[in-house]
């Protein structure tokens, strides 16, 4: 038992040392213009704009990085996650920062989004929650993205609480959020072009409480 927890230990040091590390990526800003460089999703320091989620920036390892505030843009790409930027949705607090990044998970017309709360360290706080990904999240439900370790969202969503929390939408303008009450029909809905994984939601094969088993299943490469 010792053996495992100081495993998991090392594995969520690990996991978070990369999480603030420099990846390639790009930025679109509010002006529809694109930047490509190098992003780091969970930046320390003061916020340039108050009660906003920020990254950092810079053109190359040699440049000088500087701070992106959520208004200052559209979307951005660090490693192979993409991010846009969100208001918490009507009747929704996030807590301190209610303009910041959610995670695109489904870029389906009806889009699958992950935001999550809790205390970081600043920027965008895009860093590792010890626990979150190990149990579930909101109401008990929604642990993490492909298993093991989640993202905390927003540096001090006390809103959140450093829960997972799923939405959906055809934009983040109308984005509501997904429950088990709606979880089966806007499932569907999202992977309807899959007969065989829409037969395994209404068997109940993936409820809330394995969405992230559900969205691997999804995405993974049919049978030859």
């Amino acid at each position: 038992m010792r053996s495992i927890v100081i495993l998991l230990f090392f594995l969520l040091g690990y996991t978070a040392v990369q999480a603030q590390k420099w990846q390639p990526g790009n930025f679109t800003d509010v002006k529809g213009n694109r930047e490509t460089g190098l992003i780091r999703i969970n930046p320390s320091g003061k916020a340039p704009i108050k009660d906003e989620g920020f990254i950092e920036f810079r053109e190359d390892e040699k440049a000088n990085p500087y701070k992106l505030s959520a208004s200052d843009l559209r979307s951005f790409v660090a490693g192979k996650d993409s991010f846009v930027v969100a208001h918490a949705p009507q009747n929704a607090s996030w807590g301190k920062e209610e303009t910041d990044f959610v995670k695109v998970i489904l870029d389906e017309p009806t889009k699958l989004y992950l935001a999550q709360g809790g205390k970081g360290s600043g920027g965008s706080g895009f860093g590792i929650s010890p626990g979150v990904g190990l149990g579930y999240g909101t109401g008990g439900y929604g642990g993490g993205v492909g298993g093991g370790i989640g993202i905390s969202l927003g540096g001090g969503h006390g809103g959140r609480g450093g829960k997972s929390i799923y939405y959906y939408g055809s934009n983040t303008a109308d984005m509501k959020q997904l429950t088990d009450e709606n979880f089966e029909d806007i499932m569907t809905d999202i992977m309807g072009d899959e007969p065989d994984v829409v037969e395994k939601i209404h068997a109940h094969q993936f409820t809330l409480k394995n969405i992230d088993k559900l969205i691997a299943y999804f995405k993974s490469p049919p049978a030859p």
